[in-house]
């Protein structure tokens, strides 16, 4: 004789099953839909991550992954070790930070603009001008910020010329780098990255501007105590994925921006991962440095999560 609450727990589940199957049958042209895009993180995002095992060891490409013999914390010692580690730290979360302190809040600032723009053709002119520029490829961008910026005839150069600024190559100049890849990023990004904002601020109820307005409240009001409080959960969200992908900063631009002279401040993590992992086929000691420099993240996305969670009630997670 079977134990009262043993069946209760095998009927239980297979009710669960036989109501499994029903979803699926009644469902299955969604199921269908969605499968490709389950697949693509399966293959290309969570697959490749048993290549995570190359950071602990002394990875050799004639023996492969599972065939390399193991190092343990050997790569990881020697990036602690390096002499580049605490410039390479430094640089990065200086940028990092210059990077989110301009970046973040210019999308917002651009979407609250364009709320006050009342004629409509030229709220979709001035959106369309804002967003064009995130299709230009990086690599445009750079040469024409170098061809603006050059010594000897750049436009930029030019202009600052007449008020007595002399000549000089900013691409060679340490201090400079981070301005002009920070002012490029933004100017480049700020229209595609507010759309998210123009979407919020539209969602809000209109009744409430009416509200506001028969009781005599200014644009400035408005924004103060009705736009901004209404799409502040969404600030908040973007602001905890922009902290938790603050150290991912992609070599792409900086390799094509730095050289020699600049290394004491545009070489990051990623550059370095690169010039070893690439160009020096040191693939193990590169996946050590990747594998810190994205727990690092991992560890700042659940900081501002809790952060943020504990002061606003708001989180992703």
């Amino acid at each position: 004789m079977k134990h009262p609450a043993k069946q209760r727990k095998v009927n239980e589940y297979m009710k669960g099953i036989s109501r499994l199957r029903k979803d699926i049958r009644r469902d299955w042209v969604l199921l269908l839909i969605v499968l490709p895009g389950v697949l693509y993180f399966a293959i290309f995002c969570y697959g490749p991550m048993y290549g995570i095992l190359m950071a602990f060891k002394d990875y050799n490409i004639s023996r492969g992954v599972w065939g390399s013999p193991w190092a343990g914390l050997k790569h990881f010692r020697e990036l602690m070790d390096s002499v580049y580690f605490g410039r390479l730290v430094k640089n990065t979360f200086l940028l990092s930070i210059e990077q989110l302190f301009w970046s973040f809040p210019v999308p917002i600032a651009f979407a609250l603009l364009l709320n006050e723009l009342k004629h409509s053709g030229l709220r979709r002119v001035a959106q369309t001008a804002a967003y064009l520029p995130h299709f230009v490829s990086v690599v445009v961008v750079v040469g024409i910020l170098k061809d603006m910026l050059a010594s000897d005839g750049g436009v930029i150069t030019q202009l600052l010329a007449h008020f007595g600024v002399e000549p000089r190559n900013y691409f060679n100049m340490p201090e400079a780098f981070r301005t002009l890849y920070v002012g490029s990023g933004v100017w480049q990004e700020f229209g595609w990255n507010s759309i998210i904002y123009v979407a919020a601020i539209s969602g809000i109820d209109q009744e409430m501007y009416e509200s506001a307005s028969l009781d005599g409240a200014g644009r400035w009001k408005k924004l103060i105590y009705i736009t901004l409080p209404s799409i502040a959960p969404t600030i908040i969200l973007l602001l905890i994925l922009n902290m938790g992908n603050m150290l991912n900063i992609g070599y792409e631009k900086v390799i094509l921006m730095y050289n020699s002279a600049t290394y004491s401040t545009a070489d990051i993590f990623s550059t370095y991962v690169y010039r070893k992992g690439l160009l020096n086929a040191q693939y193990s000691f590169a996946s050590a440095v990747g594998l810190a420099n994205s727990v690092i993240n991992v560890v700042i996305l659940l900081g501002a999560n809790l952060l943020a969670k504990k002061t606003t009630d708001t989180s992703i997670f």
